[in-house]
């Protein structure tokens, strides 16, 4: 199965997203949720607009889309699910850096942002293995 990576980043006045690796298919809103319906409807006009054969590989057979944040945007989309306290637990990222990073005022190194991610992923297959 093909993985149709869509970047979300927060500009100064809107969230952009794009496709990285299938050029032509984008999309913009005031907030994330906004931006992923937005791509979500610039990728079904992509693929409608087109003949079969016209389309990238990638778009030729079964997909999944993954979303890709910058992380300040995704510590704004996820603000009322995961608390400072809860990431600095999660990530061992302070607060008040974490803090920086929501508000732009700082932009994270590649190494914490992996940090971020691994802690994620972390938390998420935990999740997947719980039954209640």
């Amino acid at each position: 199965m093909n993985t149709l990576k869509i970047i979300i980043e927060k500009s100064s006045d809107y969230y952009s997203a794009y496709a990285d690796n299938c050029d032509g298919i984008y999309g913009a809103g005031k907030t994330v949720e906004e931006a992923k319906e937005n791509v979500l409807e610039g990728l079904r006009l992509f693929i409608e607009s087109r003949h079969t054969n016209e389309l990238p590989d990638i778009l030729k057979s079964e997909y999944e889309i993954v979303y890709k944040f910058d992380v300040q945007s995704f510590l704004k989309f996820f603000e009322g699910i995961f608390s400072k306290p809860a990431l600095e637990k999660l990530t061992g990222i302070n607060q008040k850096q974490l803090h920086h990073y929501a508000s732009g005022m700082r932009k994270p190194r590649k190494a914490q942002c992996e940090k971020i991610g691994r802690a994620l992923h972390g938390l998420g297959k935990e999740l997947m293995s719980v039954e209640l």
